[in-house]
């Protein structure tokens, strides 16, 4: 099926100026063109659009994105060179998501103080209000 750039933009939540700014990058190289100019892209675009905002959104470059693109446009020559980018990809992932797991510990540690301070508060200030009421 093929689909107008607003199309394009709604399927992958992508602005019009983001495709088109992907496009004039070499990051869509197959989108093909219309009679009249205009860009038409096709489902196997709206994949590879999506493969390079899961790349993007996990912290890879634009401009080692455009690198493994253009990889892939040589062809099978290039197939180690493309998965050893995705080894590393995954490897750096995986750092970071230690990273994150160590900082939510910190925060579900911080999380836990709170608990208990307002535990703590609140407590104290229910007897507040009760050596009030003895003394009325």
């Amino acid at each position: 099926m093929d689909y107008t750039i607003k199309e394009a933009s709604e399927r992958t939540g992508l602005s019009i100026h983001t495709l088109r700014f992907y496009d004039k990058s070499g990051l869509l190289p197959m989108v093909g063109r219309t009679e009249t100019g205009n860009r038409i892209f096709t489902d196997s675009d709206i994949e590879w659009i999506q493969t390079i905002c899961c790349l993007k959104d996990t912290g890879m470059p634009l401009k080692e994105i455009k690198y493994y693109i253009d990889l892939f446009m040589k062809g099978t020559s290039t197939l180690s060179e493309r998965r050893q980018i995705f080894i590393d990809h995954r490897v750096a992932l995986m750092k970071k998501i230690a990273e994150l797991e160590k900082n939510l510990e910190i925060v579900e540690h911080r999380i836990q103080f709170y608990d208990e301070a307002c535990a703590v508060y609140a407590m104290r200030d229910q007897l507040e209000l009760e050596n009030v009421k003895d003394r009325a």
